[in-house]
């Protein structure tokens, strides 16, 4: 089993893809999978936090500082700039400026720490980002939402991102104490193992995030190619914008793992936090979303492959 597991890191750009595909094709299936999708983002939280540690996770506490300003830009500046664009162009209240606010508000997803490891970079930086960013949005988020009443009520995110952090609190200490415990010293193999079985996961959360989507690019093919585009320029243009600048600053160490969260974020939180009235215009938009977000390893590769050189060009 570790020998199989291995063998899928070794290959998990193209596993991640052929979860993409399953999203799209297997319908029914995407559909049972849905359900689970909270139990199954949890489990993929607590293979992360097993496989780095907590000495390693708490090893750049002294850079808390960097980290602390790095979220108020990208879940706070970020959607408090788009919030004043979309108004002067009087489209605020339109699906597209929602969906865009949303995004730029949440913290990072689950998975931008296996990202990151798969495309050779340190996950810590990346992991310290999403605990630090999802603690913090209760504060992030009230600005945003005051500024835009459109986006719906303040206090059903605020519970529910308050629920999100005791979750991670919870699965993350549990998985600490049991690399603490279990397994102090990981072994090279094994860490592998681990890594191929979060790869698996990362590939099935996907098609049942991809629920909503395989039955609307049959319904609204055109509607589904506006919003995949859409998105891509979202998230990887925020990566690309990111990357450029921590480069230009000389931020090497965390270039990568910060464009990574940049782009990639858990906007899939405020599907249960607000009325449906809200987010069910937005569900195409989710499902196009994880396109760009599982297409990074692969599209992104060769850009960040700059932050891996002794001297990277900015």
């Amino acid at each position: 089993m570790i020998k199989l597991l291995t063998i899928v890191a070794r290959h998990g750009q193209v596993a991640m893809i052929l979860g993409l595909l399953a999203g799209f094709l297997l319908k029914d299936l995407a559909s049972a999978l849905k359900p689970w999708l909270p139990e199954m983002v949890a489990g993929l939280l607590f293979l992360t936090a097993f496989r780095i540690g907590a000495p390693r996770a708490f090893g750049g506490l002294k850079d808390g500082l960097s980290g602390l300003k790095s979220i108020l830009i990208l879940q706070m500046l970020l959607p408090l700039l788009a919030v004043a664009l979309f108004w002067v162009m009087g489209i605020a209240a339109t699906p597209l400026a929602v969906a865009l606010v949303l995004m730029l508000s949440a913290p990072s997803v689950t998975g931008s720490p296996n990202i990151t490891l798969l495309l050779g970079h340190a996950p810590e930086p990346a992991f310290r980002l999403l605990i630090l960013g999802t603690a913090l949005m209760p504060l992030t988020v009230i600005p945003v939402f005051l500024l835009s009443p459109e986006l719906g009520s303040l206090w059903n995110v605020l519970s529910a991102s308050l629920r999100l952090t005791g979750t991670i609190g919870v699965t993350v200490g549990l998985a600490f104490a049991c690399r603490h415990l279990l397994a102090p010293n990981l072994a090279e193999r094994t860490a592998r193992a681990v890594d191929g079985l979060t790869i698996l996961a990362l590939a099935v959360i996907v098609i049942g995030l991809m629920a909503a989507l395989g039955p609307a690019l049959y319904r609204a093919p055109v509607e589904v190619a506006k919003w995949l585009g859409i998105t891509c320029v979202a998230n990887l243009g925020l990566q690309y914008l990111c990357f450029r600048w921590l480069m230009w600053r000389g931020a090497k160490d965390i270039a990568v793992p910060t464009s990574i969260v940049a782009g990639n974020r858990n906007f899939a939180l405020f599907l249960i936090a607000l009325p449906a009235s809200t987010t069910d215009p937005l569900l195409i938009f989710l499902g196009c979303y994880q396109v760009p977000m599982y297409m990074t390893a692969l599209v992104m590769r060769r850009l960040y492959a700059r932050a891996l050189t002794p001297e990277s060009p900015a």
